[in-house]
């Protein structure tokens, strides 16, 4: 089942929702996307009404925005570990995502990986019942025909992720490129996952798998959160 864009008070709902889990002091992973935008200009209105936080931003996107909201920044090396990240998805099945669309994926995993809490935002249009969106995989320049190779062996069919408002491929704020793997329905998102990160020259894909502690759904009707051991 392939996704749409979803609605946009939908995605602010649950991004809402999500940043009132914020507490005094915390450390937040701030990730990247439509969705994540609004979480981040929530926890900045937070801010500015007397709450101590620091950011640990996945992008130089969130970066940015997080500046002009307000909040403060550390880098991750910096800080002493992170209580919560806050972050969206392509698309989501049983709580196993696949992220990349806004080419962050590498650092959205460091720093979501390393949160203690893990909480995803999406509204009800990135929901499927397994996973099938084409998986983003970060490469080393000089790498991405090697790679592609293996993502074909793998039952992948594998495209250069190319730029929209320049010529040439896009390029990850690490200096990476962008394979797009489709692999139509993933039937073992576990078994894909590891698989990918065994191939010489990736630098690390779109599969979130077993990572995830809470996805807060937005929809028409309200906010559905989803919790997960």
């Amino acid at each position: 089942m392939k996704v749409g864009d979803g609605s946009t008070d939908a995605k602010r709902r649950a991004a809402e929702r999500a940043a009132e889990e914020v507490a005094d002091g915390a450390v937040v992973g701030l990730g990247t996307g439509s969705t994540t935008a609004h979480a981040i200009e929530a926890i900045g209105r937070a801010v500015a009404e007397g709450l101590e936080v620091r950011g640990v931003a996945t992008s130089r996107q969130s970066a940015a925005l997080a500046r002009a909201v307000g909040i403060p920044l550390a880098p991750l090396e910096a800080v002493d570990g992170i209580d919560l990240a806050i972050d969206g998805a392509d698309q989501v099945a049983d709580g196993d995502l696949v992220k990349g669309g806004g080419a962050a994926h590498t650092r959205e995993k460091l720093i979501d990986a390393a949160a203690e809490r893990f909480v995803v935002i999406v509204d009800d249009s990135k929901l499927a019942d397994r996973l099938d969106w084409p998986v983003p995989v970060a490469v080393l320049r000089g790498a991405e025909g090697v790679v592609a190779d293996r993502i074909r062996e793998l039952g992948g069919e594998p495209t250069l992720r190319e730029a929209e408002r320049k010529d040439g491929p896009v390029v990850t704020d690490d200096g990476h490129l962008v394979l797009d793997g489709d692999f139509g329905t993933i039937e073992d998102p576990g078994e894909l996952a590891a698989d990918l990160s065994a191939i010489p020259g990736v630098v690390e894909h779109g599969l979130f798998v077993g990572l995830v502690d809470a996805i807060y759904v937005g929809s028409d009707d309200g906010v559905e959160v989803r919790e997960y051991e």
